[in-house]
């Protein structure tokens, strides 16, 4: 992937390029940026200017067989590691060299992917993946070996937040002090969930989400859509070109999400005078229930985000609101009120339980269950 191909971040891209014109590269560095935004795919064009040698215009005196083989992410000095589970076809110490295939087909597909979407592609939507301590043991073996091509070897983590400790602790001092010629670049949406060590260790470079403009430009070329709807699509992404993909499609998860939602919110409302609307709240909560680990974890965010749309439009802002419900009879603005002051940290802090209990294999159903009923009484809380 070439840094033509990566949206915007141009003064990110400044620098990279610079620090290897320069001989200065970090042998350890930490890309942090929410979802959609392009680390990943920076990372690889990284990856290849470092390895083929390309000159600041990209492919003009480089090695292009070397540029060949990124295209199809085959280069043989560029190590992948990323969350895995097991599946039907690896029963037991799964690690991302028994999924090259799929992985490949994901960066070819969707470079600009999150997690839930590579869960989709693995099929495991009911296991939570990671990165454990037989992918460390990989990662030591496969850069104790000389590189292929006598230069250098790019160990790229992506999603490093799902290292578990065991696996963390084992890549330590070969972080810290690498072999020559080794670069490690790690991916993670969320730093603080790296542990200490780690990050300590690591060159931190933070991404901050696409503007508007960049996605709608590139929704016109990529997609040749009318300038009017690019606008449109490029609001609602909220700086996210992942998101700003599936939306451009129709398939967007979140289509999904505010169904529920909306019937989750309904009901809440009913239950506070209606006692068989509690029926309805439980009955949802199993329908979740059904649904894999990954996607109630999905849901509850999209929630959390929901709820901010709202209180943000209750308080006259607008301009950053860019939700926009398809749902018939439901108005972003009739909603709005009922978020305040009064109870959008309580709302904000059991949302933020539930998936904490979830993401620790908590009984779903009982989870789901017990969030309604505390919304029904939080939502009724007036503002002071």
């Amino acid at each position: 992937m070439l840094f033509s191909e990566v949206l915007g971040q141009e003064h990110l891209k400044s620098h990279l390029t610079q620090s290897v014109d320069n001989g200065r590269i970090p042998h350890a560095q930490l890309f942090v940026g929410p979802e959609g935004c392009g680390t990943l795919p920076m990372a690889i064009a990284y990856a290849q200017y470092i390895l083929c040698k390309n000159a600041a215009s990209e492919n003009t005196g480089g090695n292009e067989s070397c540029n060949l083989k990124f295209k199809n992410y085959s280069h043989p000095d560029l190590h992948f590691a990323f969350p895995v589970a097991t599946t039907d076809k690896i029963k037991s110490h799964p690690v991302s060299n028994h999924f090259m295939e799929e992985w490949r087909q994901l960066l070819t597909d969707q470079p600009y992917g999150n997690l839930f979407d590579w869960y989709k592609v693995l099929g495991v939507d009911n296991k939570q993946g990671q990165i454990g301590v037989d992918e460390a043991q990989d990662i030591v073996k496969s850069l104790s070996l000389k590189s292929y091509e006598g230069g250098y070897k790019v160990m790229l983590i992506w999603m490093a937040e799902k290292m578990n400790s065991s696996a963390a602790n084992k890549l330590l001092k070969l972080i810290e002090e690498p072999p020559s010629n080794t670069i490690f670049l790690l991916i993670a949406e969320d730093e603080e969930q790296i542990i200490n060590t780690i990050r300590s260790r690591c060159q931190l470079l933070h991404f901050p989400p696409l503007a508007e403009s960049v996605i709608k430009e590139a929704l016109i070329k990529n997609y040749q859509l009318e300038e009017s709807v690019a606008i449109k699509i490029a609001h609602q992404s909220n700086g996210n070109y992942n998101k700003a993909c599936d939306l451009v499609y129709q398939d967007s998860e979140d289509i999904q999400f505010e169904e529920w939602f909306v019937f989750w919110i309904r009901s809440a409302f009913k239950a506070k005078g209606n006692k068989s609307a509690i029926h309805d709240l439980i009955s949802w909560s199993e329908n979740i229930a059904k649904s894999g680990r990954e996607t109630q974890k999905q849901f509850l965010l999209f929630c959390v985000d929901f709820f901010r749309q709202a209180l943000l439009l209750n308080y006259n802002a607008s301009e950053l609101v860019y939700v926009e419900p398809k749902t018939k009879n439901f108005k972003l603005e009739n909603f709005a009120p009922f978020v305040n002051e009064a109870n959008i940290m309580e709302i904000s802090d059991e949302l933020q339980d539930a998936i904490y209990h979830i993401e620790r294999n908590g009984n779903s159903k009982i989870i789901l269950t017990d969030l309604s009923i505390k919304l029904t009484r939080l939502l009724h809380k007036k503002a002071s």
